[in-house]
C-alpha cells in the first residue's frame, strides 16, 4: 500500500507529467467549441480524442451520440467503465470536453488555441474549463494503474457550455452506465492555486419576463406628463421594490440560507472588488458575509430591458415596458417555488395600479453537498494530504443544473464537486489559464480519494 500513499502517488504523477501536459496541449488545439455546432464533426473528433485517451488509462471508453428531448441528434458524449470487482464501490467520473467560444482573439495575450506556458500557468481556451478536469481523471487513473480498488464509470459531456439540453435523455437511455455509489464532478475549482476546496453548494436559477403597462397607446409627454408616469419609470419602481434599504432581496417566499457546512473563511472584499472591477464609490449591497451573499442568498438581475434607445428618442410617454429577471435561488429552494413567489410579489406591488403581467421562464434546481457523507470526509482528507494545507470549502453563486438532476435520478449516490480552476483561471473569459502546480495537486488528490473510497 506504500505506493498508494501521498508520496508514492506524487512520484507517479511526476513521472507521468509530460504525458498529461501533452494531452492538454493537444486538447486545446482541437477548438472544441460546442457553440459552433454540438453535432458537428469537430465535436465528434473531440469526443473521439477523449475516448482514446481514456482507453490509454484502462477505461473501456466509446463515443455515443445523445438525443435531444424532441428526438433530434444531440451531443457527442464519451462513456465507458473499468470494473475491477463487482463487490467494490463504483465511482462515476464526470468532466466535459466542449469549451467556450473566443469572440475576439485580440483580447488574448497568447493564441487561445495554442497551449502556452507562462510561469506556473498554462494558457489556452479550455485549459481550465474543463481540460483540467480531463487531466485530473486521466492522471489519477494512470497513477493507480493495476492498484485501482474501485470500479470506474466515466461520462465526458459534449455540450455543458450549451446548457446540456440532451443530458437527461442521454442518462435515461444509459442509466446502467451512470449508476454509481459516488459521483465526482471535476468542473469547479479551488479557493486558490495553493488551497484546495470542495464545492459545497450551487445556487439554482429561474427566469421571469415581466411586462408593465399603464396606457393603451403612447401619448405626448408635454400634454400628459405629470399624472401619468411612463412605463419605464413604473418598471424601475417595481424593480426597486424588491429590495430593502440595505440592498437585500426582500421578497416573501424567496428563501435565503447560510453557507452549507459552515463558513470557514469569508471572501476578501478587496479581492472581490478587484476581480469584478467594482468602482471605488460603489458600496456592496446586502448584509451578512460576502460569501453568503454570493453563494447561498438569492439574487436577482435585470438581464434584459425593452425600451426606446436614446438615439432616436422623442417626447412620448411609453405605454409599456418589458424586462427579464434572472433569479439565482438559494441552493435548497425549489426554483419554481421562488419563481411563483416573485411573480406574486411583482403583481401585488404594481406601482400606481399599473398592469403587471409575468411570464415564467425555465427553472434549474440548486444543489447542496452533504457535509456529513463519508465521501465528503474522504475528499477533504485527500485534499489536505495532496496540497499540504487544510481545504477551505466554498460555494458557487452560479448554477450547474445537471448536478441536482444527477442527484435526483441517483438519490443514493454521494456527489462531490471538485475541479481544476482557481480565481485566476478566467474560465469563459480572455486569457483562460490553469495553475500547473495546482493541477498536479488536483491529480494527486483524486488518486488518493479513489484509494480511500475503495476502503
Amino acid at each position: 500500500m506504500a505506493q498508494t500513499n501521498a508520496d508514492g502517488i506524487r512520484a507517479r504523477v511526476e513521472g507521468d507529467w509530460n504525458r498529461l501536459i501533452d494531452i492538454l496541449t493537444r486538447k486545446i488545439a482541437l477548438k472544441s467549441i460546442s457553440a459552433d455546432g454540438i453535432t458537428a464533426d469537430h465535436m465528434k473528433a473531440s469526443a473521439e480524442f477523449v475516448a482514446a485517451e481514456m482507453r490509454e488509462v484502462g477505461i473501456d471508453a466509446r463515443v455515443a451520440q445523445a438525443h435531444n428531448p424532441d428526438g433530434t441528434p444531440g451531443a457527442w458524449e464519451v462513456i465507458g467503465s473499468r470494473i475491477v470487482d463487482p463487490q467494490a464501490p463504483t465511482v462515476l467520473l464526470y468532466a466535459h470536453h466542449d469549451v467556450q467560444p473566443v469572440p475576439d482573439p485580440a483580447e488574448w495575450d497568447t493564441d487561445p488555441f495554442v497551449a502556452t506556458e507562462v510561469g506556473d500557468r498554462l494558457y489556452g481556451r479550455g485549459a481550465a474549463d474543463d481540460g483540467g478536469g480531463l487531466i485530473i481523471h486521466s492522471g489519477a487513473l494512470k497513477a493507480l494503474g493495476d492498484e485501482l480498488n474501485v470500479n470506474i464509470k466515466i461520462f465526458i459531456e459534449g455540450e455543458e457550455e450549451m446548457g446540456s439540453p440532451s443530458f437527461i435523455p442521454f442518462i435515461e437511455e444509459h442509466r446502467d452506465e451512470f449508476d454509481s455509489d459516488v459521483i465526482i464532478v471535476a468542473d469547479s475549482g479551488n479557493w486558490s492555486a495553493d488551497i484546495p476546496s470542495l464545492t459545497t453548494s450551487l445556487r439554482g436559477n429561474t427566469t421571469l419576463d415581466v411586462t408593465v403597462r399603464a396606457l393603451e397607446h403612447p401619448v405626448h409627454s408635454g400634454q400628459y406628463g405629470g399624472p401619468i408616469l411612463d412605463a419605464n419609470t413604473l418598471a424601475a419602481m417595481l424593480i426597486a421594490s424588491m429590495y430593502d434599504a440595505n440592498g437585500d432581496l426582500a421578497v416573501p417566499g424567496v428563501a435565503a440560507q447560510e453557507p452549507v457546512g459552515g463558513l470557514q473563511r469569508d471572501l476578501d472584499e478587496a479581492s472581490v472588488r478587484a476581480d469584478a472591477g467594482i468602482l471605488d464609490s460603489y458600496r456592496l449591497a446586502g448584509t451578512g458575509s460576502i460569501a453568503s451573499r454570493l453563494w447561498t442568498k438569492p439574487s436577482v438581475t435585470v438581464i434584459g430591458f425593452d425600451a426606446q434607445p436614446v438615439e432616436g428618442s422623442f417626447n412620448v410617454i411609453a405605454p409599456s415596458a418589458r424586462f427579464r429577471l434572472s433569479l439565482r435561488t438559494a441552493p435548497s429552494q425549489r426554483p419554481e417555488e421562488a419563481q411563483r413567489a416573485m411573480a406574486d410579489f411583482l403583481v401585488a406591488h404594481a406601482p400606481f395600479g399599473a398592469e403587471v403581467t409575468v411570464e415564467p421562464g425555465e427553472n434549474g434546481m440548486g444543489w447542496a453537498m452533504d457535509p456529513t457523507a463519508e465521501a465528503t470526509k474522504d475528499a477533504l482528507e485527500a485534499m489536505e494530504e495532496a496540497f499540504g494545507v487544510a481545504p477551505i470549502n466554498k460555494g458557487e453563486g452560479g448554477s450547474i443544473p445537471f448536478i441536482p438532476e444527477l442527484q435526483r435520478i441517483f438519490p443514493d449516490a454521494q456527489v462531490l464537486v471538485t475541479g481544476p480552476e482557481d480565481p485566476k483561471a478566467n474560465a469563459h473569459s480572455p486569457n483562460e489559464s490553469i495553475s500547473l502546480s495546482g493541477l498536479k495537486n488536483n491529480v494527486i488528490t483524486e488518486a488518493l480519494l479513489l484509494v480511500k473510497l475503495g476502503k
